[in-house]
């Protein structure tokens, strides 16, 4: 009976549905909101487009809770009054807890709107205000305390990768790397993190290592359209294969764990949250690299080798050596695109 009513009401409680369905939805409410208004931001400082820099971007941060509700709602196929109402959520959620607490609120909110829609006479009253009651009493007494426990977390991240540039640099470009080609939202994570400074530079470096690294070392397999859906869409994609055969991966981890020390030691890169979990997706991980570092040669030479060239050649030697032992067969990187 009760899981009768669940399934009626498109209530899933799984992983799938509020970590891969939810925050999947979360990244992309953010790169249509704070990441677009991002680079309309440099592009208007750059090109001094007063449009870009007071127009634009302001209403594009201010519009960051709603769009990243709204979205986590469709992500959870939300009825239409729950998915609107979700709007005022955000608002509330956003200014009281953050991204984190745009992500708790928005669940409870979903959920329990799904829960009355429909259920009434008056559900063109009922559903929003169930939706909006619930969401912003979560946003009050909930998402600081989440929001404070991730930022904290961030904060120890960001602290021990200073300190312990060598050892966290690798943890952090692997980790963050696989992240990103999980079936969750690396970008989400490091934004509700927090994540900057050296800390974000080693995790964009290890999603460029995933990134860049299936797609150079599958090219034989996929050719020029699977370079570009992976080097600047997703190494996502590759999650069938790698399910089929795990050592697919390791040319990509490798090169995250090399290259991690590199960026916090030799090179000092940086970046910025939204930018940390991008890598060379939309080249939003470059982007960000140069908000945080400015621009100059330096920056770009920097971007230039540990976002692209250095991630392609490392991958390419492991695979070349894995081929040879035959951990890594012919087909075994090919896509159905």
């Amino acid at each position: 009976m009760k899981n009768g009513f669940l399934k009626r009401k498109n209530i899933e409680i799984s992983f799938r549905r509020y970590l891969t369905d939810a925050l999947g939805s979360m990244a992309l409410g953010l790169f249509a909101s704070l990441l677009i208004g991002t680079i309309f931001n440099s592009i208007g400082q750059k090109f001094e487009i007063a449009l870009f820099t007071d127009v634009i971007a302001p209403f594009a941060r201010t519009a960051t809770g709603p769009a990243i509700a709204a979205a986590i709602a469709y992500g959870l196929q939300a009825p239409p009054l729950v998915l609107f109402s979700t709007a005022i959520v955000g608002l509330a959620a956003n200014e009281l807890g953050g991204p984190v607490g745009v992500y708790c609120a928005t669940l409870i909110a979903v959920e329990l709107g799904k829960v009355v829609s429909k259920e009434t006479s008056l559900d063109i009253i009922v559903t929003p205000a169930v939706t909006i009651i619930t969401g912003v009493l979560a946003a009050q007494f909930v998402g600081p305390y989440v929001s404070s426990i991730m930022t904290a977390l961030g904060a120890i991240i960001v602290n021990a990768t200073k300190m312990q540039p060598l050892v966290m640099g690798a943890v952090v470009s692997v980790v963050v790397g696989m992240t990103l080609t999980l079936p969750i939202s690396s970008a989400a994570i490091c934004m509700m993190l927090g994540l900057d400074g050296l800390a974000a530079g080693a995790a964009t470096v290890g999603c460029c290592a995933n990134m860049i690294g299936f797609a150079v070392i599958s090219y034989r397999e996929n050719g020029f359209g699977g370079l570009m859906a992976q080097g600047i869409g997703t190494s996502m994609l590759q999650m069938p294969n790698i399910l089929r055969n795990p050592r697919i991966w390791i040319p990509s981890i490798a090169a995250s764990a090399v290259l991690g020390p590199v960026s916090t030691m030799i090179f000092k890169m940086e970046n910025i949250p939204i930018g940390a979990g991008m890598g060379t997706c939309g080249l939003v991980g470059q982007v960000g690299t140069i908000a945080a570092m400015g621009e100059g040669s330096e920056v770009y030479m920097a971007i230039l080798l540990l976002h692209f060239i250095l991630p392609a050649l490392i991958s390419l030697f492991v695979a070349g050596v894995l081929r040879k032992w035959g951990w890594i067969r012919s087909g075994d990187l090919k896509l159905d695109l």
